[in-house]
């Protein structure tokens, strides 16, 4: 059987948990049930998909069974033998399986492996098509009495998920799905210039003062036919449900899946390409050249003035504890988007240094690019660039420069409602010019309570207040930080609005009850100087219980968040020279280089406070070189 991936089956179930689409493959369908007979499994398997309204009350009964549409992952006292929950590995929440006669919870009714992405106010279930023994191996991991996999063990989910290229290519799928029926087609942002610069002693001066030409970003052009909107370049968008979601363009899908994934294989999921086509269809002065063969990712070839932009772009997850018995975690994910509009079909060339300076952990390339090995540190990259703005490399690195902001965070409960807190801040410790810190901001988030006032003021930058936040504007646009660090402090007391009253208003919804009331009132003489750990335990207690899809508002007030912009270059080491690009047929082309890293998940969590926290352990570095050539015969597949 073909290592590629073919889709079996695409359901879409909006808020209300009912099928709005469904669209079934039967070549892929075909090759399943040869699969099944080649091994004697018919009668062990499904002999059809099942039908919606199987697969939503399906879906149903698992969403009762795991607690949420997605599930926890982990096994619970209240996981059933046979369910996902009792695989205990938080993959099951995305990888996820459903019994369709859920009387009888046996392989015979088991559909797997569904992809579960969740986009907007809908719920897309892809079914990649899998071997038979995969089916068996989940099945008895399912009914398996241990729990979780042992660390060093081959036998566990992931080991199966990694022999399956079909659920990485089902994922991606799924994403570009959610992306067109929310119309969050975005392309990848590249950034050039506004001002051509000087260079030498120029660009030094002016970077240690702070000025630099502001950099703008590339869009490409937006087909009337594509289901795209505006977006703000830099702006995050996730998975959270949205109010006001439009309605599903179901005409809009159907033209996707057909020339996407024509028979059920996945081809091009490239949105742009695929309306452009559509809007534009092609001309007589749009036939492809004899001499060479037009791939697939370029369905237009470009005609007009040439040039090559390459953008980096980093973002840093950090959990900051400031602990002798936490160590803190910092991760770069980054991509190099590229947009090279060249004439004709040429190949463009370049070597990709800073690889082992930044500790790859994860590489993996746009199916248009070859990789060779040049050496530890360099690897060459040659490719047949597409149409447009494209995501040319994505990577899992570690931060080589160390994290842009460091220190702590306290902040220790002096009453029910009155809290003091405490920052000291190191900005840009280690790094030198180019690299500017554009802003930095701090949150401090406190869902659950009410502010009333706020007294302190920081050594450096401004302060607001709203409702439930406290925001802390260290380094603002316009007065960035270049060739420097400096150093911050901000001491200060926030008041709430007394906790009983919040209780009682809180007691009218569904988290109140009486028991909860009565607990209340045994703290109304309460000192100010009370006892700090009795204190934190009763607040605690009184705390509205949180969805674990909410992890950062676990116990309310135990974090603070920053946010951040620092161009320049990249944290990582991972560097792309100019001079270095290559192009052929040789052409004059004029190339632009530009780098910004952004924050992700960046959290200081409270030294003085409880905060949650993962135990690993050090794993063999793999070689970045074999990752990635597995990675690209993957893609190739």
């Amino acid at each position: 059987m073909s290592s590629g991936c073919g889709i079996r089956a695409i359901w879409i179930l909006n808020n209300l948990d009912a099928v709005v689409f469904s669209r079934r493959f039967p070549v892929v369908e075909k090759r399943w049930r040869a699969a099944c007979n080649a091994n004697n499994d018919s009668d062990q398997f499904f002999s059809s998909l099942p039908t919606n309204s199987d697969l939503t009350d399906a879906f149903l009964d698992r969403k009762h069974r795991e607690g949420s549409a997605r599930g926890f992952g982990i096994r619970k006292s209240n996981s059933t033998l046979g369910s996902d929950s009792w695989v205990d590995d938080p993959i099951t929440r995305h990888v996820v399986g459903l019994y369709i006669n859920k009387e009888e919870e046996d392989i015979k009714n088991l559909l797997w492996p569904l992809i579960l992405h969740t986009k907007g106010l809908y719920s897309i279930l892809i079914l990649p098509m899998v071997e038979p023994r995969h089916l068996k191996a989940y099945a008895r991991l399912c009914k398996r009495s241990d729990c979780g996999t042992a660390l060093g063990m081959d036998d566990g989910l992931s080991s199966l998920l990694l022999d399956l290229p079909s659920v990485t290519g089902a994922f991606m799928v799924a994403h570009a799905i959610g992306d067109i029926i929310t119309g969050d087609t975005v392309e990848p942002e590249v950034i050039v210039s506004a001002a051509p610069s000087v260079g030498g002693l120029f660009d030094s001066l002016t970077g240690s003062i702070g000025i630099s030409s502001r950099a703008k970003p590339v869009t490409p052009p937006v087909t009337s036919a594509s289901p795209s909107i505006t977006s703000v370049p830099g702006s995050v968008t996730g998975d959270a449900p949205k109010i006001g979601s439009r309605p599903l363009d179901k005409d809009a899908l159907r033209t996707f899946i057909n020339s996407s994934m024509p028979f059920g294989t996945p081809l091009d999921l490239n949105y742009s390409n695929i309306f452009t086509i559509k809007a534009n269809g092609f001309s007589a002065t749009d036939l492809p050249p004899s001499e060479q063969k037009q791939p697939a990712w370029k369905p237009y070839l470009y005609k007009g003035k040439q040039r090559i932009l390459f953008t980096i772009h980093e973002t840093i997850h950090a959990a900051l504890y400031d602990r002798d018995e936490i160590p803190d975690t910092i991760s770069v994910s980054g991509q190099i988007n590229c947009r090279a509009d060249l004439e004709g079909l040429p190949d463009v060339s370049f070597p990709l240094a800073g690889l082992h300076r930044a500790s790859l952990e994860v590489l993996s390339y746009h199916p248009c690019a070859q990789v060779s090995d040049q050496g530890l540190d360099k690897q060459g990259v040659m490719f047949s660039p597409p149409l447009g703005n494209f995501v040319l490399m994505r990577y899992q690195a570690t931060c080589a420069l160390g994290p842009p902001l460091k220190g702590f965070y306290q902040l220790s409960m002096v009453s029910e409602d009155k809290g003091a807190f405490l920052f000291k801040l190191h900005l840009m410790e280690g790094y030198k010019a180019p690299l500017t810190m554009e802003f930095c901001t701090v949150t401090m988030p406190f869902p659950r309570r009410r502010i009333v006032s706020l007294d302190g003021t920081p050594s450096v930058g401004t302060v607001s207040t709203s409702e439930h936040s406290v925001e802390w504007k260290i380094v603002t646009s316009g007065r960035g930080l270049t060739g420097r660090s400096i150093e911050v402090t901000f001491p200060g007391t926030v008041k709430f609005a007394p906790w009983k009253n919040q209780r009682l208003s809180s007691s009218r919804s569904s988290f109140g009850n009486d028991a909860d009331e009565d607990s209340d009132n045994e703290a109304e003489n309460a000192s100010n100087m009370v006892n700090e750990e009795h204190l934190m335990e009763k607040m605690n207690k009184d705390l509205p219980p949180v969805e674990l899809e909410e992890p950062f508002c676990w116990q309310a007030y135990n974090y603070a968040k920053v946010s951040f912009k620092v161009v320049g270059a990249s944290v990582s080491g991972i560097s792309v020279d100019p001079k270095s690009v290559g192009i052929y047929p040789a052409v004059k082309a004029p190339m632009e280089f530009s780098t910004q890293v952004t924050s992700g998940d960046y959290i200081l969590w409270n030294t003085l406070g409880k905060c949650p926290n993962v135990a690993t352990i050090k794993r063999k570095k793999p070689d970045p070189v074999n990752l990635c050539l597995a990675l690209y015969h993957f893609v190739l597949q």
